[in-house]
């Protein structure tokens, strides 16, 4: 095995430990993730491509598949008079999207514990709360622009850069 396969190799495993501990998804979805993002960048992977570099069996690729379907990290292209899917990671600016849902509804949570505080602090530690809370909602409504705007370069380059 040269040093680029051993590389991309571990990259490979990097990701799929990556996404398994931090997005909870199971190891053979977490490497097939990982695959599409290091080798989908020219043209997509077949399930046959996956099945063969994976090892796994067709109802495990498959039902990893459709999870990452599901889970909005991947997408398929088909081309016309082929039959075959051609996988590859969904855009990043549509990936870091799916934060945006997260923070809105953090953003719902905060207000609710807002109003609620403001209405009940009655000792210093739920005046302290109400604080943190306070402090809690602008580092959130910070984030929140950091992210939109950093979704807008995204899809600034990956329209610049469509094959």
């Amino acid at each position: 095995m040269d040093d680029v396969q051993k590389e991309k190799g571990e990259l490979i495993e990097m990701f799929g430990v990556h996404f398994e501990s931090q997005y909870n998804l199971p190891p053979l979805a977490a490497r097939i993730l990982g695959m599409l993002i290091i080798d989908s960048c020219k043209q997509g992977l077949t399930f046959e491509d996956l099945l063969e570099r994976t090892g796994a069996s067709k109802s495990s690729v498959s039902t990893n598949l459709n999870l990452l379907l599901k889970l909005g990290k991947i997408k398929y292209y088909t081309v016309p008079c082929d039959r075959k899917k051609y996988y590859r990671p969904a855009p990043l600016s549509e990936r870091l999207a799916n934060y945006l849902k997260i923070i809105d509804f953090e953003k719902e949570i905060i207000e609710r514990m807002l109003c609620y505080r403001e209405k009940t602090a009655s000792c210093g530690a739920e005046l302290c709360n109400l604080e943190n809370t306070k402090a809690y909602k602008e580092h959130v409504l910070e984030v929140e622009e950091l992210l939109k705007r950093t979704i807008e370069k995204f899809k600034v380059i990956e329209n610049n850069n469509q094959v």
